[in-house]
């Protein structure tokens, strides 16, 4: 589907909006679709995103800030009908071949009133596409503009709902005042908001994205991390039971991150590390263990520190259940991550983690475990608030859950 984007500008232009369409662009192209930016000033975010320039698109324009000073005082000038004919020629070139324009703004702000009027005129002509109106702002429900609007025609056109055309706003919020403004019903306007992404506010490298993405740990529950090498003192065989507990006894879908190769000073570490795979089979939970090492084609075997220090922000938390250590430096590295520690119950981890870390008993039931975890991380604001925006306010699920049934597709 070749799906339109217009807004006045877009990105590299710093704003809410130019992000937006950044972002949906983006993962239109990567579900297959090819995204038009349609923008006054603007360049491509990402391969596979075509751009069409139409610079009295622009706000800012000089024609257009001339327009709005007479529409301001409430003129409707001979200047503001050439610029509506000639927006109507620009946007009837720029919107050939599309089958959809998700028009951003244009149709609730009073920023370009022409661009407004154009667009109605091409589509009460059944020349447009179909139009997805997103309002991410409405000028009639601002105070601060009452002095620039004005009775009848171009103002009225931004509260009148248009026949045909799709609503969408960037919150329930702003639902229940579109749907005040348009005299229409809440329930017929869809709710999409903005989102972030993971990988770009974390500033991932390459491989920690790959990981991530090949592992499809976007779709995990809970994500632990046991930043070690193979060796039979770190009690990996452990923290691969309390996995699969989490999984079975709370239905979770749990992963657990072994960052490191078999230790290298003794040679039976390669046959623990087949030892704990055995064991992942037998417990259901190949699929949800993931030996890291290695495993990232173009990367070399092992994680470069950056990468592991990355894996803490990918990870709901730290697992630590070693049997024996000298220090534990995963704990302070965990303590700078914010990232919530659960570690065996020894000595010197209590000397570091004191009562901020939650201690796991030798002979503790995996269950046991299991249940002790998810208490404590469902104790914390900090942790369900992340969960929630990472359940529904990614980037990706936005335009994969919302966005594509909008357009009409389901890829």
């Amino acid at each position: 589907m070749r799906v339109g984007l217009l807004h006045y500008t877009g990105p590299p232009v710093v704003g809410g909006v130019e992000q937006t369409l950044a972002h949906h662009a983006r993962h239109l192209a990567a579900s297959g679709h090819t995204p038009v930016l349609i923008v006054g000033q603007g360049k491509p975010p990402a391969p596979g995103v075509a751009v069409r320039r139409v610079a009295r698109v622009h706000s800012r324009h000089p024609e257009v800030l001339a327009v709005k000073r007479q529409l301001d005082s409430g003129t409707v000038g001979r200047r503001y009908h050439d610029l509506v004919a000639r927006l109507r020629r620009e946007l009837l070139r720029a919107t050939r071949g599309l089958d959809c324009l998700i028009v951003h703004n244009a149709l609730g702000l009073h920023k370009n009133l022409a661009l407004t009027a154009a667009l109605r005129d091409l589509h009460r002509d059944g020349v447009a596409p179909r139009l997805i109106a997103w309002h991410h702002d409405l000028s009639w429900d601002r105070p601060d503009y009452a002095a620039e609007l004005h009775p009848g025609e171009p103002w009225d056109l931004l509260r009148q709902p248009w026949p045909g055309v799709v609503q969408v706003t960037v919150s329930a919020h702003q639902q229940s005042r579109l749907a005040r403004l348009l005299g229409i019903p809440a329930e017929s306007i869809t709710v999409i908001p903005p989102g972030v992404d993971r990988a770009d506010f974390g500033r991932w490298g390459a491989v920690t994205r790959r990981l991530y993405h090949s592992l499809g740990l976007d779709e995990a529950d809970l994500i632990l991390l046991l930043p070690t090498r193979i060796t039979r003192r770190k009690n990996i065989e452990q923290a691969i039971a309390i996995t699969a507990a989490l999984a079975r006894a709370c239905g979770l879908d749990a992963r657990l991150l072994v960052t490191g190769p078999p230790g290298p000073h003794n040679p039976s570490n390669q046959a623990y590390r087949m030892e704990l795979v055995a064991l992942c089979r037998k417990l259901g939970v190949d699929s949800a263990v993931h030996f890291l090492h290695g495993r990232t084609p173009g990367a070399t075997a092992d994680l470069d520190d950056a990468t592991v220090a990355e894996l803490f922000d990918v990870a709901d938390a730290l697992l630590f259940p070693s049997r024996a250590e000298g220090f534990g430096i995963p704990l302070l590295e965990a303590g700078l991550a914010r990232l919530p520690v659960f570690a065996a119950d020894l000595d010197v981890f209590r000397e570091s983690g004191g009562a901020d870390v939650t201690y796991l008993g030798p002979d503790e039931a995996p269950e046991e475990s299991a249940r002790r975890i998810l208490s404590v991380l469902e104790a914390s604001p900090a942790h369900r608030l992340r969960r929630r925006v990472l359940r529904d306010f990614t980037w990706s699920g936005l335009v994969r859950r919302r966005l594509l049934p909008l357009l009409g597709s389901h890829d």
